[in-house]
């Protein structure tokens, strides 16, 4: 499929993450394995007066890492969940900064599947870096409904 975002399980995803709409974030699939995430601070996103709260940063790694993994197994009929995270905080994320997670999956096997990115905001500079694993199987032990 030469748009993955418009596969049908990706579709599903988008339809159910009720998460991402609250946090205000969006993505486009560049290729399978590699998505760019985005998402603007905005007060939601705040711990202090100025500056995004790490879970808000979180989530969008979360989605990013996930969907990457997504993007590479959807074709197989398979959906991803995460089974370990990991995050370097290294910029504070501040009011109206526009981030953008650039995620890649780096080894695909049957089942498991590691994953990259870099949060970067509007000017470049990097806030965040992450690695994931997350585990591939069958679209059908969530839903008989996706097709």
């Amino acid at each position: 499929m030469e748009n993955l975002k418009q596969h049908p399980i990706i579709q599903q995803y988008i339809a159910w993450n009720r998460f991402g709409d609250l946090l205000g974030m969006d993505f486009e699939v560049e290729s399978k394995g590699h998505v760019l995430y985005r998402m603007t601070i905005s007060e939601n996103h705040l711990a202090t007066p100025f500056t995004a709260h790490g879970g808000s940063i979180a989530a969008l790694i979360d989605a990013a890492l996930g969907v990457a993994c997504l993007s590479q197994v959807c074709e197989e009929l398979k959906v991803v969940s995460t089974m370990n995270l990991m995050i370097s905080y290294l910029n504070p994320a501040r009011k109206t900064d526009a981030l953008t997670a650039d995620a890649r999956v780096i080894k695909s096997g049957k089942r498991i599947l590691f994953a990259e990115t870099t949060v970067s905001n509007q000017e470049g500079e990097l806030v965040a870096t992450a690695s994931a694993s997350m585990n591939a199987y069958p679209v059908s032990k969530i839903s008989e409904k996706v097709f």
